[in-house]
């Protein structure tokens, strides 16, 4: 099928000339190879579990608190609305932005902290966890839902856009998609819009979320210039408003505010450096930012919510508990094998390891709560 309808840049990735699969297959007849891969991630068992994962809440604290889904939706928004501004392909954006967190574990950061430390020192050769790698390694080789080939097997821009950061031992390991680390060069622009657009879009929700708990006071976020400057800018225009869509349209404008900003300065950014091509984006500075001015009032939200949020008491304690948890379970697994489901066991040491990580990766918040409890509690059910 042919993509002419698309407005696309020069330097924007163009689905008919991707740098392909790693299984051949015939191409599409009703979408593009971008339109393929979206498609899939959402058709996807990992995706559908982002449903009852953390984003900072534990997923049975509250229905209203976002999720890993929901959040992936909110980012996957954000970037395809940039990338229509800045004429690139936005099925590609989407898709990257919809499978960037497909690797996370329960319990959010602290989850993955505490399943990379577990690797780290018992099973110091795998290299420890990390969720990009991770999300690289469900579409290359843990989604069985195909009969010819392990994982998704999607095009190399989108596995490229998954893989955010990547160390030089495992750029090594990873052939094709890990070389723009060792040769230190950029990925493509749609990769570095959907990064961008997930900080926009865990940094504004989660003060949603977080005044919505009551962790963080309307009082407090006004000390934050950004919100500030906007909260009070609609509370001037709309006086009458409620405290809940006041908050909520602060937020609403603060979005619009940075996706502005991104545009602005990206457009900037391209017209000065002149890419004729994909190729020249990937030899290029990275393009696609905030202002300096911009950059630095995001910093500084992103430094009160780590303070103020992330580092709450009560979220302290959730995240000990998770990371116990994990810690739990990932010693016990290493310790006897049979405990677990005979598709996770393995004969080497260092192979068993990580079929451990990726059997805790792939929980859910309240599958894992519930394995903890058939593992280690007596009045659980067996």
């Amino acid at each position: 099928m042919s993509d002419s309808h698309f407005t696309r840049a020069p330097y924007a990735c163009a689905p008919h000339a991707t740098k392909g699969r790693r299984y051949t297959e015939p191409a599409p007849g009703n979408r593009s190879e971008f339109q393929r891969d979206r498609d899939r991630i959402i058709h996807a068992n990992a995706f559908r579990r982002l449903a009852y994962k953390t984003q900072v809440f534990v997923n049975h604290e509250g229905d209203w608190f976002r999720t890993r889904l929901t959040h992936s939706l909110e980012v996957a928004q954000i970037a395809r609305v940039i990338a229509r501004s800045l004429g690139l392909d936005e099925d590609l954006t989407e898709a990257i932005a919809l499978a960037h967190d497909l690797g996370h574990t329960p319990f959010g950061h602290a989850g993955q902290d505490e399943l990379n430390r577990c690797m780290k020192t018992l099973a110091p050769e795998t290299g420890g966890f990390e969720h990009n790698l991770q999300s690289l390694r469900v579409v290359d080789e843990l989604e069985e839902r195909y009969p010819d080939f392990n994982g998704l097997n999607l095009c190399f821009e989108t596995r490229e856009g998954i893989l955010k950061h990547c160390s030089l031992a495992n750029a090594r390991e990873l052939g094709d998609v890990g070389q723009r680390f060792l040769d230190r060069t950029e990925p493509s622009l749609e990769a570095q819009l959907a990064n961008l657009a997930d900080e926009i879009a865990y940094n504004n929700h989660d003060i949603d979320d977080g005044l919505r708990s009551g962790l963080i006071t309307l009082p407090q976020m006004r000390e934050v210039p950004i919100f500030a400057e906007h909260f009070d800018r609609v509370t001037k225009t709309r006086p009458d408003l409620p405290e809940r869509r006041a908050v909520a349209e602060t937020i609403r404008q603060m979005i619009n505010t940075l996706i502005m900003d991104v545009t602005q300065t990206t457009l900037k950014r391209l017209e000065q450096s002149q890419p004729k091509n994909v190729e020249d984006v990937r030899i290029s500075p990275s393009m696609v930012a905030f202002s300096d001015d911009m950059r630095q009032q995001a910093n500084d939200l992103k430094a009160f919510l780590l303070k103020e949020l992330y580092r709450h008491y009560q979220v302290t304690r959730m995240t000990n508990k998770a990371r116990r948890i994990v810690r739990c379970l990932f010693e016990a697994f290493l310790d006897d094998p049979a405990l677990l489901p005979p598709a996770y066991r393995r004969a080497d040491q260092n192979a068993q390891a990580r079929a451990i990580s990726d059997y805790i990766a792939a929980m859910t918040d309240r599958f894992a709560i519930v394995e903890y409890g058939r593992v280690f509690k007596m009045d659980e059910t067996f």
